[in-house]
């Protein structure tokens, strides 16, 4: 017999055939269709996926007293109540290692649209010019970027960077001692070194706001932040004020604040490249992601601990 599953995001056709072989499927990616009232309706589940923007509230798990295995789709896990979880006995798990690729690939495709100024070029040689009136794009390799999370995906970051010749660094929660770059103590140090701020850091409280008007000033007019962690990590206004007033040269965003919604002080800035959060995004990403889900929940209802488990 299947457990019941509670899926909490979207679901295309082919992944909702791979859950159900193994799980009978409850689907509701509407975030007004996920109040406490209406996802009790759901109370036989015993499983949940979700992801790190979505989560899972205490309030929710309240009414669904069945859940033992929470999993988030991809490595971030910021809006599940961990708290809640662990008072209930509940097994957390994520996709950590899944995306990684991808997303480092995309880090550096913003950054590389954003230094050559790709979509400006694109779109004034559309529309019929030449360059002999455009100032000169800087050489994008030999310069130094700095990472912000030296995690999974910001090791992959300087792997890459390293085939440009850029120098690297990075700001963590604190050294790691087998990392052969160069490490700064706060992010504004980091940002005062770098020629490239590439953020991946988790998302939540702890890294609100992190790249402030400070760290962007930091950064300098020759400076490029590309942010492909949590929106909520980057100030919104103080990015805006940096791109339009020259503090910074340049910008490339996966993910923003107000998700799905664009900010409209981004909108019509021409310096900054925007992508709809599909660094993590891939035919070969998605179908690790899922397969990660489907073996952590093998092994748990197998008794067995988890491959990719969140530690709390």
């Amino acid at each position: 017999m299947k457990n019941d599953l509670l899926v909490l995001i979207a679901l295309k056709n082919d992944y909702r055939e791979m859950l159900s072989r193994h799980f009978e499927i409850h689907h509701v990616p509407d975030q007004r269709d996920q109040t406490p009232e209406r996802l009790a309706q759901h109370a036989n589940v015993r499983a949940i996926l979700t992801n790190g923007t979505v989560g899972c509230q205490a309030q929710q798990l309240a009414v669904l007293p069945r859940v033992e295995l929470i999993c988030a789709l991809g490595a971030g896990y910021e809006n599940i109540d961990l708290k809640a979880a662990r008072e209930r006995g509940i097994a957390v798990g994520n996709g950590a290692g899944t995306n990684d690729n991808c997303v480092a690939d995309h880090a550096m495709a913003l950054l590389l649209a954003a230094v050559r100024r790709i979509v400006r070029l694109d779109s004034h040689t559309r529309a019929g010019g030449w360059r002999d009136c455009l100032p000169f794009p800087p050489n994008f390799s030999g310069k130094r970027m700095g990472i912000l999370g030296m995690g999974t995906i910001g090791r992959k970051i300087a792997r890459r960077g390293l085939g440009f010749e850029l120098e690297i660094g990075y700001h963590n929660r604190s050294l790691i001692e087998d990392e052969p770059y160069a490490y700064f103590g706060s992010a504004r140090e980091l940002a005062a070194w770098s020629d490239y701020l590439i953020v991946t850091t988790p998302g939540g409280p702890a890294t609100r706001h992190l790249v402030d008007a400070q760290t962007l000033q930091a950064l300098g007019p020759e400076g490029y932040l590309v942010n492909v962690a949590r929106g909520s990590v980057v100030n919104t206004a103080a990015l805006a004020y940096a791109l339009e007033q020259g503090v910074i040269a340049g910008a490339g965003l996966d993910v923003y604040e107000g998700e799905p919604e664009l900010p409209a002080v981004l909108k019509d800035l021409d310096n900054i490249v925007l992508t709809p959060h599909m660094a993590g995004t891939s035919p070969e990403a998605a179908q690790a992601s899922y397969q990660r889900f489907l073996d952590n929940a093998a092994r748990y209802f197998s008794g067995m601990p988890l491959l990719s488990a969140v530690q709390f």
